[in-house]
């Protein structure tokens, strides 16, 4: 009955979840083989926006190329605002423009409601759990639908039972002497991540409902978007705190820091400099000017030095990169789940137009890093790609490319 309740309005959000792989798909691991660090595996795009029963599994290091239109920025940010729905932002918040992801063709049901479903599979020490999630976008935003499934049992489900208030009715798996337990949720957060703070953990269906719905937060908010600007990073800043903002604007307040706190990564920075910049780069380094802002240079040679602002485009959006991949969360401007160990989360970075305005070298060299930074496991890279990068990536060992091409 729950699952019938919550796919009630299909014409209005589409059909019923159907895998359709735009690539190849990831093997869900199981028993011992489960990964200690959670982290999204598959992206489902069910109606949203262009695509169509669209499924995009995840590796390490995914790339997605087509044409254009094909989709490729729309699946980024069905990413991230699944990241900030399991940061707790509300739905108006993460989707201003609701009317905008809602599939052109679809028609509205007898009360006037359209809608877009997405969701995401994460996997983790609790097993592969499937989010998914119904929006309606008309005639005003709400969350009518969510379930959140482990081993093909329903362990959260919600539904609009009354469109007249602003909740659901959520259900949960209590297994205890009361097999289900529910309750109204608000229509505008997702109810994962409400169910911590809802369910007390005293049975082992409760904590294994605490299990799966931590996992997915855990895994969805560490999520950094990384869109660097060059025309905000030629500026001079003010001295911060050195976390590296989304648009890479305050790169010498973070070049700043790393160069006194870690001289390791930040020699290998500049390595990494050197080999995708044109011209000889000998060292990075941060100038305090009259006004107290501080300025890049890039060392030259003896006595020599650039400001970084005169680099081009191409090569401060390669140093941006370089430096997210290098450094990690600790000098980024992301909030990870503050009670679970940094160890044992994966940072997802998302970034749209990876090889934007860089030429062939630069995009391999950044590739190659992305690979050798996405290795271990505590870092993940989500990018769009051209056709060109696409091609060097597939030559790229460890690297995945999915074509959204229709």
């Amino acid at each position: 009955m729950r699952a019938e309740r919550f796919a009630a309005h299909r014409r209005a959000y589409g059909p019923l979840m159907t895998v359709i792989s735009s690539g190849r798909t990831v093997p869900s691991p199981s028993g011992a083989a489960r990964p200690a660090r959670p982290f999204v595996g598959e992206l489902r795009l069910d109606a949203f926006a262009s695509h169509r029963r669209t499924v995009i599994p995840l590796g390490p290091l995914t790339l997605l190329a087509g044409a254009s239109g094909s989709g490729k920025s729309t699946a980024l940010r069905a990413y991230d605002a699944l990241a900030r729905l399991a940061a707790g932002d509300p739905l108006e918040d993460v989707f201003p423009d609701p009317v905008a992801w809602v599939p052109e063709r679809a028609g509205a049901d007898g009360q006037g409601r359209r809608g877009f479903r997405l969701g995401c599979t994460v996997e983790g020490p609790a097993g592969p759990v499937r989010l998914d999630l119904a929006v309606q976008a008309e005639p005003e935003l709400r969350i009518v639908g969510e379930r959140l499934t482990d081993c093909g049992e329903i362990l959260l489900s919600t539904a609009l039972r009354d469109p007249r208030r602003s909740q659901v009715q959520a259900a949960w798996h209590t297994a205890g002497s009361v097999p289900v337990t529910r309750a109204p949720f608000p229509d505008d957060r997702l109810g994962t991540a409400l169910l911590p703070l809802r369910v007390a953990g005293t049975t082992d269906g409760q904590l294994r409902v605490l299990a799966a719905a931590e996992q997915v937060v855990v895994a969805l908010r560490s999520a950094f978007v990384c869109d660097p600007r060059p025309r905000r990073m030629r500026a001079a800043v003010p001295v911060g705190e050195g976390r590296l903002t989304s648009c890479c604007g305050n790169l010498a307040d973070v070049l700043h820091r790393t160069r006194s706190q870690c001289a390791q990564r930040h020699a290998r920075l500049v390595a990494v400099a050197d080999a995708g910049c044109s011209g000889r780069v000998t060292g990075l380094t941060v100038e305090r000017l009259a006004d107290g802002t501080v300025q890049a240079l890039a060392g030259r040679g003896p006595d020599r030095s650039t400001p970084v602002g005169r680099l081009g485009d191409g090569e401060l959006r390669y140093l941006a990169f370089a430096l997210v991949l290098l450094t990690g969360p600790h000098v980024l401007v992301v909030d990870p789940a503050a009670e679970v160990p940094p160890a044992m989360q994966a940072l997802t970075v998302l970034a749209d137009g990876l090889d934007r305005s860089m030429d062939a070298r630069q995009t391999a060299q950044l590739l190659t890093l992305a690979a050798s930074a996405c290795a271990d496991g505590h870092m993940r890279l989500l990018g769009t790609v051209g056709e060109a990068a696409a091609a060097a990536a597939r030559g790229t060992e460890g690297a995945a490319v999915v074509d959204l091409t229709p």
